[in-house]
């Protein structure tokens, strides 16, 4: 692409004319893993341990939608680059980096141009997985797709519901781990991909909104809008995602309200991004960091009118205490903040409805480190101690516990023995309240 960067590849395949049992001969003094002999592939160790794939050039029969009919092991290069998917992934190049080009590459990349080799269609229904891999890649170049592959993608559109979840997640989160994952999200969306992978995100197409807050339109132009802005300055694609995924539980709360308003939709959407999270089986830790961004996505914005215990508790939720910078120590919340701007520069807000909490926020970790954190305020008074004063475990227990760990927190209770003092009142007071015994 004409890059001056040299950069380090992550992988290296080789593909060769020598058949298996010949790369096990060259390579007799090194370990060889069998990933997939009877297809011609092995993986060879290296002097130091690295490992590199080892394929003989091959030919493929008809496909089922993933897997070919047969693999035959052939000794020209030209045949094996034939079956590959996009011009640009047809490239090869020798041990000194003389590139070979058999199929247009070269041409294409240069153009930021992404196209099937051969026919697309064919490609295609070799593997469906390919449909969203050509997406990929437009996102990775910033290029575009050529008129003949958008239109086989476009008819072959239904065909993603053949392939599995898991490989359907991979290549999302691949897409929206590039610096342009609103362009991803937009052609998938054109090309009719997007309802077979993120159907809740389809359905916010024409949700109107207020235009004094959303002057750039629907629900689904201002998600867009926010992953445009998200693409600028996130890198993790998990918060992508919820910044995708942040308001699609308004359509069932404008519903529910009765077109009145959208109250509710943070609860709503994160109950979805669970079922979201659990077809495309993302993980327990990546799905709970996805439902609690998307439901505290309006929260946040709350944050310098909370009181400074309810501060430090929003702001500590998924603490790391032992990570040397303040990004690193409170995680989550930072993820949460990353979404709020993104939202924020989406609508009407722009940075008047971030940067106060951006402030707000150095504030409340200079205070964590001034007064006290989360486990501090545990390690002050616990629940062993009310129910040793005479608290029966329940609701009025955890009430109570929680008003107190805020009260230390916002650094009005510093002692055990105040925090003591403080639950006796407490108790007093309540004792004291008309139908109290």
């Amino acid at each position: 692409m004409g890059r001056s960067v040299r950069f380090p590849p992550d992988d290296v395949d080789i593909a060769t004319s020598a058949l298996p049992e010949e790369v096990r001969e060259i390579f007799s003094g090194r370990p060889i893993v069998g990933v997939g002999e009877e297809f011609g592939v092995l993986v060879v160790v290296g002097p130091c341990g690295r490992t590199y794939e080892v394929a003989t050039f091959r030919v493929e029969g008809e496909y089922d939608g993933r897997w070919p009919a047969r693999v035959d092991l052939v000794r020209d290069l030209e045949s094996d680059v034939a079956r590959r998917d996009l011009t640009i992934n047809g490239l090869a190049a020798t041990g000194d980096g003389a590139v070979i080009d058999s199929v247009g590459g070269v041409d294409d990349l240069a153009a930021r141009r992404v196209r099937a080799i051969g026919d697309p269609a064919r490609r295609f229904h070799e593997d469906s997985l390919r449909l969203l891999r050509a997406v990929r890649f437009v996102c990775q170049i910033d290029g575009s797709l050529d008129g003949g592959t958008a239109d086989a993608i476009r008819r072959s559109a239904p065909t993603i519901a053949s392939i599995s979840q898991e490989r359907i997640r991979d290549e999302l989160l691949r897409t929206l781990a590039t610096p342009r994952a609103a362009k991803g999200l937009t052609l998938l969306d054109e090309l009719g991909l997007l309802e077979h992978v993120l159907p809740e995100l389809t359905e916010t197409h024409g949700v109107p909104q207020p235009e004094i807050y959303h002057p750039e339109g629907d629900v689904f132009v201002h998600t867009i809008e926010a992953v445009r802005m998200a693409d600028r300055f996130v890198t993790d694609p998990i918060v992508k995602l919820a910044v995708a995924l942040h308001d699609i539980g308004k359509p069932d709360a404008l519903e529910r309200n009765a077109g009145a308003n959208m109250g509710g939709h943070c609860a709503i959407g994160a109950g979805m991004a669970r079922r979201v999270a659990d077809r495309l089986r993302l993980g327990r830790a990546p799905a709970a960091r996805l439902r609690f961004l998307i439901k505290n996505h309006m929260r946040i914005a709350a944050l310098p009118e909370m009181g400074r215990g309810k501060q430090v508790r929003f702001v500590s939720h998924g603490e790391v205490e032992e990570a040397p910078t303040l990004r690193g120590r409170y995680p989550l919340f930072f993820d949460l903040l990353q979404v709020l701007v993104a939202d924020c520069e989406a609508s009407a807000h722009h940075a008047s409805g971030w940067s106060p909490v951006l402030r707000e926020t150095l504030r409340v970790a200079e205070h964590i480190d001034r007064v006290c954190g989360v486990q501090r305020a545990r390690e002050v008074i616990d629940g062993n101690v009310l129910i040793e004063l005479g608290v029966p475990p329940g609701p009025q227990l955890g009430a109570l516990l929680t008003d107190l760990h805020d009260r230390v927190l916002a650094g009005e209770i510093i002692t055990r023995e105040q925090a003591i003092d403080a639950a006796r009142a407490a108790i007093a007071r309540d004792a004291g309240r008309p139908g109290r015994t």
